[in-house]
């Protein structure tokens, strides 16, 4: 059985990833992460690189090896430290129902 992620025990985690969304993360955030990118690949939040090092557009996974990934061009970023972070908090709704600023 997998880790069930509970969003009053792991609240501090989401901080410590928003201060550190890439890297080395201590064993209870890379807890739930391993939770949130888990999962069924259809309908998954994803990052894609449109410019090398400069700019990333989230999309969503289509669940099928050759299908298209479906694009979110209203949602573009120049850091990959924000676009991250934007996924995360995508994830985290889904599997906890809470909404984070």
């Amino acid at each position: 059985m997998s880790y069930q992620i509970d969003p009053r025990r792991d609240r501090e985690l989401v901080d410590e990833f928003r201060q550190r969304p890439i890297g080395q993360h201590s064993p209870n955030l890379q807890r739930v992460l391993n939770t949130l990118r888990g999962g069924p690949l259809k309908g998954k939040y994803v990052l894609v690189c449109t410019k090398p090092f400069a700019e990333w557009v989230l999309a969503r996974h289509p669940g099928e090896r050759g299908q298209p990934i479906e694009l979110l061009p209203d949602q573009r970023f120049t850091s990959l430290e924000e676009a991250e972070w934007a996924v995360f908090r995508l994830r985290w709704l889904a599997h906890t129902g809470e909404e984070l600023n």
